[in-house]
């Protein structure tokens, strides 16, 4: 919720036109535009446009906020380069073109009787920009999308085609798993999969109070739990994932749909519509929001349990905590709110992710806590976003690399230990920084 052959995203207007994201705040006006089909058409493409000195950034379906894949240069659309390449059951993988929306992989996964472990809330990504800019769930003991990658094929500046995985050109997979889409255009993923498997969704309401102090007692308890706090209120929507031996019973179609399209989708878009003409009516409106979710419990598939529509369009700032910190920033995020005149119609989003070892992973290194903040698009939210930035910041936060944030190389650098060994990798495959932009520029350094 925002890479390489999908970083960002493509809501642009065709081939040739601007190139525009999900929310609609960030634009880009390439010089040339491709949506090569094969790695060999991407590798020509790469070659062309550094032989005439253009930049190049691969997009894919615009859910990323920030302009990770804005460029003015050579733009690489995703929609030709996709499918499933290779399922592979006796080495528990599926290798997919860059391009692969996250939808049809799970679907083809599901219809051969796999999954992925984990996975995020969305299922519009591409699986190369899901990947690519740190996209995750939420989980005790399984992590990112990038931390599922067993292999990738990667295009570098010179056109050069490299397959890397841990045992062939280890530095370059271990970093370009998450790689912002500054080391190459990804043309090919390879993740781990397993056979597919239940999971019984338990939501129910649950107090602010409650839910904090029970936080790390119910992470410890559960495969996958999340709590989405409502500002203006102390109230929690609480979400639990556990696997199950069965049978499925998944949301029954009209209940479903009143819960995921009509009150998530339908009533909340109608919400933060009214929010936006009248600020003042926010913290009544979200006092009843809070308590119109009742709970459910329900057992399915997993990616239809992960993943849920998301219609009603916004733009989000996440940071990555050490999870010990996770409550006292949640705790004063609540106290500037209530101090505050801010007026904020979305709910706060907590989830969590074990330590991994991908050198620009926001869990790099440590368990790890998210605190997800939105605002209705179209609503202010530079005070709201940088207040809550000064609080992420103090507890050592490394911000989202796909969502909106000010931090810079100097800062990163400094909560991300492994900093170094990315850049170093970047200067070896790109010197000439033919995939930079003033994004990476001031996240990454010149």
């Amino acid at each position: 919720m925002a890479a390489s052959t999908a970083l960002g995203g493509s809501g642009g207007r065709g081939p040739h036109g601007p190139w525009r994201n999900w929310a609609g705040n960030v634009t880009a006006r390439p010089a040339r535009t491709v949506a090569p089909a094969t790695t060999d058409e991407l590798a020509a493409a790469v070659r062309a446009a550094t032989a005439d000195g253009l930049t190049v950034k691969a997009a894919g379906t615009g859910h990323s906020f920030t302009p990770v894949a804005a460029t003015d240069g050579l733009l690489i659309r995703p929609e030709r380069l996709t499918g499933v390449r290779k399922v592979d059951r006796a080495a528990g993988t599926v290798t997919v073109a860059a391009g692969t929306p996250l939808k049809l992989l799970n679907e083809t996964l599901a219809a051969h009787g796999l999954s992925l472990t984990n996975m995020g809330d969305i299922m519009e990504q591409t699986a190369s920009g899901a990947a690519a800019t740190g996209t995750h769930g939420t989980g005790r003991d399984s992590a990112s999308v990038a931390a599922q990658i067993t292999g990738l094929q990667v295009v570098t500046a010179d056109g050069t085609v490299l397959n890397c995985s841990a045992e062939e050109h280890p530095d370059v997979f271990a970093s370009a798993r998450l790689g912002l889409g500054a080391l190459g255009v990804i043309t090919e993923l390879t993740f781990a999969v397993e056979p597919e498997f239940l999971l019984t969704a338990r939501e129910e309401p649950m107090g602010f109070d409650e839910v904090t102090d029970r936080f790390e007692e119910l992470v410890a308890e559960n495969e996958h739990f999340e709590f989405y706090w409502f500002p203006h209120t102390g109230s929690c929507n609480t979400k639990r994932n556990n696997r199950s031996q069965g049978p499925a019973a998944p949301p029954g179609r009209i209940s479903g749909w009143v819960e995921d399209e009509l009150l998530s989708n339908g009533v909340f878009q109608a919400a933060c519509t009214m929010g936006r003409a009248v600020p003042a009516a926010i913290p009544g409106i979200a006092k009843i929001s809070s308590r119109a979710l009742s709970a459910r419990t329900y057992t399915d598939i997993p990616y239809k349990v992960f993943t849920s529509p998301r219609r009603v369009r916004f733009v989000e700032m996440e940071y990555a905590l050490p999870r010990e910190a996770a409550v006292e920033a949640l705790r004063e995020l609540k106290a500037l709110v209530e101090r505050s005149d801010f007026r904020v119609s979305f709910p706060v989003e907590v989830r969590t992710a074990p330590a991994d070892d991908i050198p620009l992973s926001t869990a790099s290194g440590r368990d790890t806590a998210y605190l997800a903040v939105h605002m209705y698009r179209g609503t202010p939210h530079q005070a709201y976003f940088a207040a809550t930035e000064r609080i992420m910041t103090a507890h050592g936060g490394r911000p989202h690399w796909g969502k909106l944030h000010t931090r810079d190389a100097g800062y990163l650098a400094d909560v991300y230990p492994r900093f170094g060994e990315f850049t170093a990798v970047r200067d070896r495959l790109d010197p000439e920084r033919r995939f930079a932009n003033n994004y990476l520029r001031r996240v990454l350094g010149d």
